[in-house]
C-alpha cells in the first residue's frame, strides 16, 4: 500500500482559463458570439418594455376642479349667502281655438308656440297669426288663440304684472311702451313708430290697420288700450 496521498485538484491558473476561452471563441466564431449577444440584449429590452410601468396620461396630471353648485349663489341684505334659485317652470292658461284648452306647466324660457303645442295645437278654423307665437311665456298669463273672424278680447295681465293707468297715446308712446301691448312684439312696435315718423301723428286708432303687421284681430285686441 502506497504511503503517498493524492492531492485535490487545484483550480486552473488564469493563463489556462484564458487559453480555453480563446480556443472556445475560435471554435464558435466571433460572428456567432456577436449575434448571440444581440439576441440576448433584444430579449432583455423586450422584457423591460413589457414589465415597465405605463407613463402617466396628460389627463392624470391636470388639477381637479371642484363641482360647481347647481344653485346660483347670491347675497341677502345682511350679507349672508342666499341659495334662492329662479323658478324653473311657468304655469299658463291656453284658451280659444286649440284642441285641448287648459292650464299647463312648462319649462321656464318656453314661448307661446310651446304652450299652444302643449294644448294639442290649433283647430282648423284658428287664426294663430293673431297671437305672437314667439313671445316668452310669463307665469300666470292667459294665451287666447282666436278663430277666423273673431275679435280677440284684451288678455288679462299675468299675476304680478302692473296694470296700465290709462290708454297709451299712440303719438307719444315709445317703442318699448308699444311692445308691452298684447300681441305687439318688437317688430310691430318699431313699425308703428316708423309709420308715425313717415306719415305724421295718428288721427285715429283705426289708422293702426295701415301699419304692417297689424290685422283686424290684433287691432281689436289693443283698440281699448290705446288712444290718440
Amino acid at each position: 500500500m502506497s504511503d503517498r496521498h493524492e492531492l485535490p485538484d487545484r483550480p486552473a491558473p488564469p493563463q489556462s482559463l484564458a487559453r480555453r476561452a480563446t480556443a472556445w471563441l475560435q471554435w464558435v466564431g466571433p460572428g456567432r458570439v456577436v449575434s448571440g449577444a444581440v439576441v440576448v440584449l433584444a430579449v432583455l429590452a423586450g422584457a423591460y418594455w413589457l414589465v415597465r410601468p405605463p407613463a402617466p396620461s396628460p389627463e392624470s396630471t391636470l388639477p381637479f376642479a371642484g363641482a360647481a353648485s347647481s344653485t346660483s349663489a347670491s347675497t341677502t341684505s345682511d350679507g349672508a349667502p342666499s341659495t334662492t334659485a329662479p323658478p324653473d317652470t311657468v304655469v299658463v292658461h291656453v284658451a280659444g281655438a286649440v284642441v285641448a284648452a287648459g292650464v299647463f306647466e312648462l319649462p321656464a324660457g318656453s314661448r307661446v308656440v310651446d304652450a299652444v303645442q302643449a294644448a294639442g295645437g290649433t283647430v282648423a278654423d284658428a287664426q294663430p297669426d293673431a297671437v305672437n307665437l314667439a313671445a316668452l311665456l310669463v307665469d300666470g298669463e292667459r294665451i287666447y288663440v282666436p278663430r277666423v273672424g273673431e275679435e280677440v278680447p284684451p288678455p288679462s295681465p299675468p299675476s304680478g304684472a302692473s296694470t296700465p293707468t290709462g290708454p297709451l297715446d299712440l303719438n307719444t308712446a315709445t317703442a318699448e311702451q308699444l311692445d308691452d301691448l298684447p300681441g305687439v312684439g318688437p317688430a310691430t312696435a318699431a313699425a308703428i313708430v316708423a309709420h308715425r315718423d313717415t306719415h305724421g301723428p295718428f288721427s285715429s286708432v283705426e289708422e293702426l290697420a295701415d301699419v304692417r303687421g297689424i290685422g283686424p284681430a290684433k287691432l281689436a285686441a289693443i283698440r281699448e288700450l290705446v288712444t290718440v
